[in-house]
């Protein structure tokens, strides 16, 4: 779903997006802990249904949550689910945890970028700390880019002789909706995407080794563009947004949740590597 977001219900959300039955773990089911919500499971798939949207409220939950996945074949879900996994797999012996070995990731030098393709909340408030700051910043608009200006070119030359950017399309509420209206809703977002996609991909060429990225789809345009197939997790930098190195590629990528992290969340990942 694309910010704003229209709707609460993401049975909703999720059912127009996927073929299949969508299904609910609510939230009592998910506090009866991890047989519960096991049972639940087989109740949905009895009934046919493929995707189930579980309803939590806090860590113990998502504990819980997790325990009750952890012997599906193949989970796909949000960050907070993976903060249960890795203790549900070690006492099934499948893993040795060894969390501070585990999340070191080499130093790749090399200038940064943070590309903000988000609208939400967070991501506005993290550009205007960084912007207030006084950090280099260039805005990237959807209207100049429907109208085939050179936009991701300007913003390279922008960024060239810059160790530090910011290149952003993050824009208050009233702003997007004026651009989906002159745009349309698809065409905007697919726009943005791909501008700051190939802006990553000739950012990195040039000599850019440490990536932010601001937008779960703009997340998924980057790392396509970068044809990276495989990220090992590093340093927690706020949480359920880990530093990544992208595989045997001296590259490291921060990929993000519009709505995630802090209002200083851009500077302070910088800052944790070199």
């Amino acid at each position: 779903p694309l910010t704003p977001m229209t709707d609460a219900n993401l049975v909703r959300v999720l059912q127009a997006q996927v073929r299949g039955r969508v299904g609910l773990v609510d939230n009592d089911v998910v506090n009866a802990g991890a047989l519960a919500i096991t049972a639940c499971f087989a109740d949905l798939r009895r009934n046919g249904v493929r995707f189930a949207v579980c309803d939590t409220t806090s860590t113990k939950q998502l504990d819980d949550l997790a325990e009750a996945c952890a012997e599906l074949p193949l989970v796909t879900a949000g960050s907070g689910l993976a903060l249960g996994l890795p203790a549900a797999y070690e006492q099934r012996g499948w893993v040795t945890l060894d969390a501070q070995a585990a999340s070191a990731l080499p130093a790749v030098g090399g200038r940064a970028a943070v590309l903000a393709g988000s609208s939400s909340n967070a991501t506005n408030t993290q550009v205007q700390h960084w912007i207030q700051s006084g950090r280099p910043a260039y805005r990237v608009e959807p209207q100049r880019l429907a109208l085939g200006e050179p936009v991701a070119q300007q913003a390279l030359d922008w960024a060239a002789h810059r160790n530090e950017v910011l290149i952003y399309a993050t824009a208050s509420a009233n702003e997007v909706r004026q651009a989906q209206v002159a745009i349309g809703v698809e065409r905007s977002g697919q726009l943005v995407e791909q501008c700051l996609a190939r802006i990553a991909v000739a950012l990195v060429r040039s000599g850019v080794r440490r990536v932010v990225v601001a937008g779960g789809e703009t997340s998924g345009a980057v790392v396509l563009a970068l044809s990276v197939s495989q990220l090992r997790i590093g340093p927690t930098i706020d949480p359920g947004v880990p530093w990544t190195q992208a595989h045997n590629r001296p590259l490291l990528l921060a990929l993000k949740s519009g709505n995630f992290g802090r209002a200083d969340f851009f500077g302070r990942a910088l800052s944790m590597t070199q």
